[in-house]
């Protein structure tokens, strides 16, 4: 008797305690942002491993409007879960919010969780984990105002947009085909006006494309397009021809690594070295340096027209298309992206202007390398340089000593490679040596918008 007595009092008690047991389900909730973004989705991890999940229900509400975004029931358990399948512990959601198609007006609203699990405590209704987050409705596109009248620019060459936006937050700046410009306040004292420099790279000319844009933390974009011309440019064609002794002299100067072995096996080894180092590590360089102007600052450091190296002579020039000859036969091409200027062998380099040094180091064929910020995204590069006379966060003013003149890199005979980029596009410096183009294209804008009063 006692026996079955147990038998039958041991299920029951654990029946009464597995099934009031007072610990509610575990909601992990996962958020992308605060405002409802267009695709935007939860993501909601729900589990209870005493007595399972019995109701899942998620809601947006603004005031006295609610639209359920999901309602899911799980299977009731058999008396003793013990003895049954059917109790599910856990759950994974992903649940979209289309906050544009629920008829909600822009401003806050609430999301609201409840989950409840299969204990017997409220009249069945279980433990219940309830919670609401707050999010922004924001379906309205920033305003853009562009505030400069006329863009002339060239296949090649720079321009300023000033625009002013109406909210705070929003990333904004020129498109210019696939490059993206990103403009900043900091130029004028109203906030509210924003610069970018921009430029059309050496492949862009007449039919390019140009817009400012804006975009807000919810995702809403706004285009306003802007009166521009665009010149187009011809660029010269340059034959290099690669001797041996050119190879045997600057070859050594670069360690290639892993691929040194398979030079070695080759019927030339220093021509297979050259169209390595004039190809992928070319490539990689340049992806290098025009990263590095993204350091910048919202701040206009530089005044009046960009120096060129003192009493040199033009070697080469910006966008030349240069082709590689090695006895008579094309091994190779390359766009030459700056300009190369000679003079007395390390000849002292001035800066072109003022600016903050955010580079000195030496950069595979650059060589020796300076990189001056000179504010918004504009910097000026100096290569091939015997020496250095700067460091990274160094301030100078135009025609402090930065280094000297010399070979190092690619460089075939003592020279100054100079370049101007803007953010991460290689333009022709010859535009920023010209006092005339500087002030019909830069500084007469910032003075008319200066002049402005803004309400």
């Amino acid at each position: 008797m006692l026996v079955v007595c147990a038998g039958i009092l041991v299920p029951l008690v654990w029946v009464l305690v597995h099934k009031f047991e007072g610990t509610p389900p575990e909601v992990d909730i996962k958020m992308p942002s605060v405002y409802l973004k267009e695709g935007y989705e939860l993501s909601v991890d729900v589990k209870d491993p005493e007595t399972g999940l019995r109701h899942v229900r998620i809601a947006i509400v603004q005031q006295d409007r609610e639209k359920i975004l999901l309602e899911k029931s799980y299977p009731l358990p058999a008396v003793l879960p013990i003895f049954s399948g059917e109790t599910r512990q856990a759950d994974q959601l992903t649940v979209p919010v289309e906050a544009r198609k629920y008829g909600m007006k822009d401003g806050e609203a609430f999301i609201r969780f409840q989950v409840s699990d299969q204990a017997w405590w409220g009249w069945s209704t279980g433990n219940v984990f309830s919670t609401e987050k707050k999010v922004i409705i924001d379906t309205e596109p920033p305003k853009i105002q562009v505030l400069t009248q006329s863009h002339n620019v060239e296949r090649g060459g720079s321009g300023l947009v000033i625009y002013r936006l109406f909210e705070p937050g929003l990333k904004s700046g020129v498109m210019v085909g696939k490059h993206f410009f990103p403009g900043h306040s900091g130029m004028f004292d109203q906030k509210e006006i924003h610069a970018a420099f921009f430029a059309l790279d050496h492949s862009q000319g007449p039919g390019t494309r140009m817009w400012v844009t804006a975009e807000d933390v919810a995702g809403n974009t706004a285009r306003r397009g802007f009166h521009y011309y665009i010149r187009d440019h011809d660029f010269r064609s340059d034959v290099l021809h690669i001797s041996d002794k050119f190879l045997e002299f600057k070859m050594p100067d670069f360690n290639l690594g892993e691929k040194e072995a398979g030079f070695a096996a080759a019927a030339n080894p220093l021509l297979e070295k050259f169209l390595a180092v004039n190809t992928t590590l070319r490539k990689a360089n340049v992806e290098t340096v025009l990263q590095v102007p993204a350091d910048t600052v919202n701040q206009i450091l530089w005044q009046g027209k960009f120096d060129r190296l003192s009493g040199s002579a033009t070697r080469a020039k910006f966008g030349d298309r240069r082709t590689y000859k090695y006895k008579g036969k094309k091994i190779s091409q390359s766009i030459h992206m700056g300009i190369d200027l000679a003079s007395t062998a390390h000849a002292r380099v001035g800066a072109a202007n003022s600016g903050r040094v955010i580079m000195a180091e030496s950069v595979g064929i650059f060589g020796n390398t300076v990189i001056i910020d000179h504010g918004f995204g504009l910097a000026s590069l100096y290569a091939h340089l015997s020496s250095m006379h700067v460091s990274a966060g160094d301030m100078v003013t135009k025609g402090d000593a930065i280094g000297n003149t010399g070979l190092t890199g690619l460089a075939g005979g003592d020279h100054l490679h100079f370049s101007i980029i803007v953010h991460n596009v290689f333009v022709n410096p010859l535009e920023w040596w010209d006092p005339n183009w500087i002030k019909n294209n830069i500084t007469s804008k910032i003075t008319a918008i200066k002049d402005q009063s803004f309400n």
